[in-house]
C-alpha cells in the first residue's frame, strides 16, 4: 500500500501526546481534525470506548462505525485475510477519501461493526490524522464529531464547546473536501455513500 506523501505533521507538544496516550488507554475519546470535518475516535478494541462514543453522538448501535488507518498494517488484524487481487484493488485507492467495507474479523467488537458482519475502514490521506495514527501506533475510530442528525463540527474550538470534558480536543485543521468519504463494498464493488 502507498503511504502519504509530504512531511509529517506533529502532534503539537510531548505533553498533548502523552495525554492523549492516556486517554485512550483509559478508555477515553478524542476528537480530531480528518479530510472533510472533525472526528471523534477511540481505539477501535475498546468496547467501553466505543459505547462512549456512541453515547456522545446518540448514535444507534446498530450502525456501526468507521476506523481510519496510517497504512494497511494498522488495520490488518480487523479485516480477514485479503487476497492478493482485494489487497491490489484497495492499493489503487489509499490513501485517499475512500472507505470499504470488508469482512470483520473475529476481533472485531460488535459495538464496532454493529449489525453488519463487515467492518468499515479506510487509510487515510488527510496528513494530520495519518501523523496520529503513526505517533499513537494506533488505527482509529472516526465519526464525525457530532450528535447524530446535527451539522459536523469543523473547529476544534467548536468540539471543545461541544463536548466540553467528555472528549480531548486534539488542534488541527480538517482537510478541503466538502462530503465525508465515499463507502464502497469491496466485494460487490457497490458505492453505498
Amino acid at each position: 500500500m502507498k503511504s502519504g506523501s509530504g512531511p509529517l505533521p506533529r502532534l503539537p507538544g510531548s505533553r498533548l501526546q502523552q495525554r492523549t496516550r492516556k486517554q485512550l488507554r483509559d478508555g477515553g475519546v478524542i476528537a480530531y481534525s480528518t479530510e472533510s470535518c472533525y472526528g471523534l475516535g477511540c481505539r477501535p478494541l475498546d468496547t467501553r470506548a466505543i459505547r462512549r462514543v456512541l453515547a456522545i453522538k446518540a448514535r444507534p448501535n446498530h450502525k456501526g462505525l468507521i476506523v481510519i488507518a496510517a497504512d494497511f498494517e494498522q488495520i490488518r488484524h480487523l479485516v480477514k485475510p485479503l487476497s492478493a487481487a482485494q489487497r491490489a484493488e484497495l492499493a489503487r485507492y489509499w490513501p485517499g477519501p475512500y472507505t470499504f467495507l470488508l469482512p470483520a474479523s473475529r476481533r472485531v467488537p460488535p459495538a464496532l461493526r454493529g449489525r453488519h458482519h463487515k467492518i468499515a475502514v479506510r487509510v487515510t490521506a488527510h496528513g494530520e490524522a495519518a501523523a496520529l495514527c503513526r505517533r499513537l501506533g494506533t488505527a482509529l475510530v472516526s465519526t464525525s464529531a457530532n450528535r447524530a442528525g446535527q451539522q459536523s463540527l469543523k473547529t476544534a474550538r467548536a468540539c471543545r464547546m461541544a463536548f466540553k470534558d467528555k472528549v480531548l480536543t486534539l488542534p488541527g485543521r480538517i482537510g478541503k473536501r466538502r462530503k465525508p468519504s465515499t463507502i464502497i463494498d469491496l466485494e460487490s464493488g457497490r458505492v453505498l455513500r
